[in-house]
């Protein structure tokens, strides 16, 4: 795969995963508004979107075919754990762009900024950690 094709699917992914995370949401909320569906919402559409993201990520940008529920609760796990990591990355980028400027449009460049990073950084990650060979390469 080409890395034109590479970095657009992964940018699609992303964008998916992010809109199911928002519309899920917006479902919950519908339920209330009150602190706890706040929380409610924001944790399962993190899970949505978590979800969603590793399943596309698993088939259309690392061809991982193991469909076995241990290997992919570990892959799974890894993949989650990598995520927190980069988000972190995306939080501190954009925290550290409204520290020094204090206006929300360049919070929204750190965002950007911090998202670009994180993600060029958790596919790396991703690759070495989640969805390596070494496991099957070994077996043969």
């Amino acid at each position: 795969m080409t890395l034109g094709t590479l970095t657009f699917r992964y940018a699609i992914f992303a964008v998916v995963a992010t809109f199911a995370n928002l519309a899920t949401q917006r479902i919950v909320l519908q339920t209330g508004s009150t602190g706890i569906h706040l929380i409610a919402a924001m944790a399962l559409g993190t899970l949505v979107g978590l979800v969603i993201k590793y399943t596309l990520d698993k088939r259309w940008i690392f061809y991982d075919q193991d469909m076995g529920v241990k290997n992919n609760t570990r892959k799974f796990t890894l993949y989650t754990i990598m995520g927190i990591l980069t988000t972190l990355i995306f939080w501190g980028t954009e925290t550290t762009f409204w520290q020094i400027w204090q206006t929300d449009l360049m919070r929204e460049i750190g965002a950007i900024i911090g998202l670009s990073i994180g993600y060029v950084v958790k596919y790396n990650l991703d690759k070495r950690f989640v969805f390596n060979d070494k496991r099957r390469e070994l077996a043969l």
